[in-house]
């Protein structure tokens, strides 16, 4: 049994944490093995999320005056949390595997920069391209007409080297190619 001064700790320490989130996704554990368990909270921390069981009371407690206080108001069951204030596109991929690999995973809701998501916002959410997807393709589209320019101008010049080595092997540039003057 916990003592109120770790209780309180432990109210503290979510209360700081769930301030400074932009992304909380609530979801059940109820019938979640073990090895379900660690396998969740790997995904999340790869993604760099976070991944917590609460009790409902602290949880209502600890979202008092954030912004995610509407989703986690008059909870009830057995609830857990997965919270990053990074990209919430890969915490809703990684969630989202789980819950089709461990059936007793379930979504209840979401909430996204004080937005408050259904299931089905959720999942479209999963399928959206990473932060990452989304910067390696601008880059790209930023990058490709570097490239053209630059495969251009090697173009002109190994376009000229073949046309001199061409004209060296047709001895154009022999004794008597070069142009006679004519006097006038």
């Amino acid at each position: 049994m916990k003592k109120r001064s770790e209780k309180q700790e432990d109210l503290d320490k979510l209360k700081s944490k769930l301030a400074t989130v932009s992304t909380v996704i609530l979801s059940t554990f109820q019938g979640i093995t073990v090895e379900d368990d660690n396998k969740l909270r790997r995904a999340v921390e790869q993604v760099g999320g976070h991944y917590q069981v609460v009790k409902n009371t602290l949880a209502e407690r600890a979202a008092s005056g954030t912004p995610i206080e509407p989703l986690l108001k008059n909870l009830s069951g057995t609830n857990s949390i997965a919270y990053t204030a990074t990209d919430p596109v890969s915490l809703a991929k990684a969630l989202t595997k789980i819950a089709k690999d461990v059936p007793a995973f379930q979504f209840r809701a979401g909430i996204v920069e004080g937005r408050v998501l259904s299931i089905a916002e959720i999942q479209q959410l999963s399928s959206l391209p990473s932060k990452e997807e989304l910067i390696s393709k601008i880059m790209f589209l930023v990058n490709a007409p570097a490239q053209r320019v630059a495969s251009a101008m090697a173009a002109v010049n190994r376009n000229l080297a073949v046309t001199v080595s061409e004209a060296v092997k047709a001895n154009k540039f022999g004794p008597g190619s070069a142009p006679v003057e004519t006097a006038q």
